[in-house]
């Protein structure tokens, strides 16, 4: 696995990630990283690698888009000095287009979120250990609905840029589609955003798997 000892562990993003997590930055006992994906990141690294004593820490924010993410890039991500981050951020630059249609101001268009993420990702990688982008996702199967397509469109530019950047990609989309040919969306999404349980467990292993996790690992 990847993570060494006492390495910090940072997920940023917007309330996917988020999820209740403590401020000004998530971490410690309890729930402080959140009761979502990060919280179950952190639950199997303790249990499966209690030797390592990893610090997992949560700066997601609800409700940010990336021209949010990046006004407060340098408080809650560089200046926190991770070792390794995760960067899952998109899904509100395509949401704010259709849920606030009239409130132009706040639609993220494709072009300023290829720059926002540039940007940050750039600075980074010359930062930390490593950077993971992961895709914004919308669980509809139905790939020619309206937002299904348009997000699909912002998850192709992440995909560009870890291509042209050298980073390790999770595709949540791809992800959660797999799932769907098992089971309905609702079964892990309420509004095809916001993962339950399961969802978030999706999301963990996915995380773990591109880290190295050893699943048979003993301490």
């Amino acid at each position: 696995m990847k993570f060494s000892a006492y390495d910090r562990i940072l997920f940023t993003g917007d309330s996917v990630t988020d999820a209740g997590r403590a401020r000004p930055v998530g971490e410690g006992l309890h729930t402080g990283v959140g009761s979502g994906y990060v919280r179950v990141v952190e639950s199997l690294l303790a249990a499966f690698y209690p030797e390592l004593y990893l610090r997992v820490s949560n700066t997601g924010t609800s409700g940010n888009t990336s021209r949010d993410l990046a006004a407060r890039w340098q408080t809650d991500v560089l200046d926190l000095k991770p070792d390794w981050l995760y960067v899952c951020i998109g899904v509100n630059d395509v949401w704010r287009q259709f849920d606030s249609p009239a409130i132009t101001s706040s639609h993220v268009s494709l072009e300023e979120y290829e720059a926002n993420l540039r940007t940050m990702l750039t600075s980074a990688k010359a930062a930390t250990k490593g950077v993971t982008l992961m895709t914004p996702y919308y669980m509809e199967p139905l790939t020619a609905d309206p937002m299904r397509a348009r997000m699909d469109e912002y998850g192709a530019v992440c995909r560009r840029l870890a291509a042209e950047l050298d980073l390790p990609l999770i595709d949540t989309q791809a992800l959660f589609d797999a799932y769907f040919a098992h089971r309905h969306s609702s079964f892990v999404a309420w509004d095809r955003v916001h993962p339950n349980q399961t969802g978030c467990t999706l999301l963990a292993r996915a995380i773990l798997d591109e880290a190295g996790f050893d699943w048979a690992h003993r301490a």
